[in-house]
């Protein structure tokens, strides 16, 4: 039998995958365990936080279910999932930027008609979003898919508030065959992530607050072109130099501009004042 001492015990975990069938899993697992050591050799982690750890990861486990995901929140708050982001989806500058996707994305919302509107509770300031899904050369894209969601005016997405309707404030619309798209939302404004679980007291901890910047998302897709999940932030937002989930990026920041015109409402179906967003996504050719 081994004898494992605290100089060797790490080359014997190592050691103990040399015949993992898989070499993508052998690969991560000894980067994992070689760091992880590392980590805790550099900090001379005591028994008392090992335990602490482990009580944290199994409440975090816990407070998951298939409306919450508070594994998402930890790797959100950590920095991981945009790091994991970047790395994955390094893009032509030409190309829209992605950012996270976020833990209350829900599959099946409907596919709505050009210039129809999101909200289903009419709460809200009104913001008509207009733009062209394009090409890296420009050219654009008829019948893209855009996949829009965003939370109601008190900063809850719909399936964590019982009293908003259901699949409020999401929907999908196609593209024209000039590109085009059109879809009315509310302007949206700036909440904090879940932080009555164990991610909370984490931030809380380290002196941390739990609020995102305003923002609609979007998952952007078309046949022939690399799918990109985005968001649009709104300019000025107190939130966007300390974004509790590092989502922001300086070419997603946009001026949602106050419209009092009645004229220009009715065109759009909606109540004065309302907002207006212009917007073009480019997309990239997978390959290109």
């Amino acid at each position: 039998m081994s004898n494992n001492t605290e100089e060797n015990i790490t080359q014997n975990v190592l050691d103990s995958m040399a015949q993992a069938p898989d070499p993508r899993l052998k690969k991560v697992m000894t980067s994992l365990i070689s760091h992880l050591h590392a980590f805790i050799r550099e900090v001379e982690l005591t028994q008392e936080e090992w335990a602490l750890g482990v009580q944290f990861l199994t409440r975090t486990g816990h407070m998951c279910d298939e409306k919450r995901q508070e594994f998402i929140l930890l790797s959100d708050i950590s920095g991981v999932t945009m790091l994991v982001d970047a790395i994955n989806h390094r893009l032509p500058d030409e190309a829209t930027e992605s950012t996270i996707f976020g833990p209350f994305y829900r599959e099946g919302a409907p596919e709505l008609a050009m210039g129809a509107s999101i909200s289903k509770n009419g709460r809200g300031e009104p913001v008509v979003v207009t733009g062209r899904v394009l090409s890296t050369d420009g050219t654009p894209i008829p019948d893209a898919l855009l996949d829009v969601w965003e939370t109601d005016e008190n900063g809850l997405y719909e399936q964590q508030d019982p009293e908003q309707p259901e699949m409020n404030l999401r929907g999908k619309f196609r593209t024209d065959s000039q590109g085009r798209y059109c879809f009315v939302g509310i302007k949206p404004v700036s909440y904090a992530i879940p932080d009555d679980g164990p991610v909370g007291q984490l931030l809380r901890a380290l002196g941390r607050h739990p609020f995102r910047p305003a923002h609609i998302h979007l998952l952007i897709s078309a046949n022939g072109f690399a799918p990109v999940t985005t968001h649009l932030f709104v300019k000025g937002d107190q939130y966007l130099d300390s974004d509790a989930v590092f989502g922001t990026k300086d070419s997603l920041v946009v001026d949602f501009i106050r419209r009092d015109s009645e004229e220009e409402a009715a065109r759009y179906h909606v109540s004065v004042p309302f907002y207006r967003v212009e917007y073009d996504f480019v997309l990239k050719a997978p390959g290109k």
